[in-house]
């Protein structure tokens, strides 16, 4: 039965009307949140280009971030070490003519195989492949001699692997009146991700929101780690965050006050192979502690290190810096990113795979992280930790 072209038309309208006031306002709240963080990036983007001069056939941030991870895949495999000069201005931006003089004299004096090129916060670095740190605080005293170094600018040396001497200043030749020195410093720093907008807003929408909603959990519990153990209700420890730097994790305490003591009386019982601690029947834990552990409600405390930037909702578990120390120079490419309270080994693997698959499922979710994998992700968690698959 063919509809009257009249009627068809007005049902046409009807249909547009409802497709307009339904579905568009509901499509804008989803897409609006993607479109501001596009903005932000965009100008974000905007304002590196503007806050770089612009000299000739400099690597661009994306560019030499990839050669950065491109040598340190290749040093993870051969052995083989690279070194990268990074100047940082200070004392204001320094002008056009300064950078290019730079430039000038590191081309003179780089490698052919060398890379020269911007990184994202502003700083000029040279990548120099199967260099050391005596090779790269050699290219640098040829660099001051030329004079191209200014008193505007400060060199850092930095090698992968890294050194385990002390720093010490590079001597150099004067700029200014002022003599120009390289510092050494640890090369994790270099392959940092910073948060994403979309990440940090759902951090601390999720912190915020968790800690209002369990602070009556947090009086229960803080009660009765009292009532059952002598010491504080909270346990704080050292651990490695984004790019090595130490901070302090927070957990409900569910071992005894002189845990940490006692570890090295343990070590021989470890059941975790590599540099991580992990034991099934830790004769450590208080009585309370071994339900806090199973649950994972000793983990809520790390809502505050969420809510404090410290931590992310979703990413690679922060090691104890002792541990960290003893990871092999691949393994810590876990520091690449944000630490958080779960990720795919909380999920998937727990305390049941190595610590190199551990190591894999880090690396794997850090290159690639979405919204919606974080989503998934917490969403996993949630049936992980009721069923307790892996817990100790």
């Amino acid at each position: 039965m063919r509809v009257p072209r009249k009627h068809a038309s007005s049902v046409g309208k009807e249909a547009r009307r409802f497709l307009g006031w339904t579905l568009v306002p509901h499509a804008w709240m989803v897409l609006s949140p993607m479109l501001l963080a596009k903005i932000v990036a965009a100008a974000r983007r905007v304002f590196r280009r503007t806050a770089r001069p612009v000299l000739e056939g400099l690597l661009s941030p994306e560019q030499t971030r990839k050669v950065l991870e491109r040598e340190r895949a290749r040093a993870d495999r051969t052995a083989e070490r690279f070194a990268v000069l990074t100047f940082t201005p200070f004392r204001g931006r320094p002008a056009t003519d300064v950078w290019g003089k730079l430039v000038q004299a590191l081309r003179s004096r780089i490698r052919f195989t060398d890379e020269v090129g911007w990184l994202e916060d502003g700083q000029l670095c040279a990548v120099l492949p199967g260099t050391g740190t005596e090779g790269a605080r050699k290219v640098l005293a040829d660099v001051n001699e030329q004079q191209a170094t200014d008193s505007s600018l400060a060199c850092t040396v930095h090698t992968y692997p890294p050194d385990n001497e002390p720093p010490e200043p590079t001597p150099g030749g004067r700029a200014n009146g002022q003599v120009v020195h390289g510092t050494a410093a640890a090369v994790e720093p270099l392959f940092e991700q910073s948060m994403p907008l979309w990440k940090r807003s759902l951090d601390v929408l999720g912190a915020v929101v968790g800690l209002l909603v369990l602070s009556p959990l947090f009086v229960v519990v803080a009660v009765a780690v009292k009532l059952t153990s002598r010491g504080p209700v909270f346990f704080g420890q050292m651990r490695s965050g984004r790019g090595g730097k130490p901070f302090r994790m927070w957990k409900f305490r569910s071992m005894v006050v002189d845990a940490e003591a006692r570890k090295c009386e343990l070590l021989a019982c470890n059941e975790q192979d590599g540099p991580a601690f992990k034991m099934k029947n830790d004769p450590r834990v208080t009585a309370i502690g071994w339900f806090l552990r199973s649950t994972s409600i000793d983990e809520l405390p790390q809502l505050w290190n969420v809510l404090r930037g410290e931590m992310s909702l979703v990413g690679p578990r922060p090691l104890p810096c002792a541990e960290t120390n003893n990871c092999a120079d691949w393994q810590r490419q876990r520091l690449d990113a944000t630490p958080g309270l779960t990720c795919i080994w909380q999920v998937h693997g727990r305390s049941r795979v190595s610590f190199a698959e551990w190591v894999r499922m880090d690396v794997r979710y850090i290159r690639s992280r979405s919204l919606w994998r974080d989503l998934v992700l917490l969403l996993l968690t949630v049936p992980a930790v009721l069923l307790r698959r892996g817990a100790q």
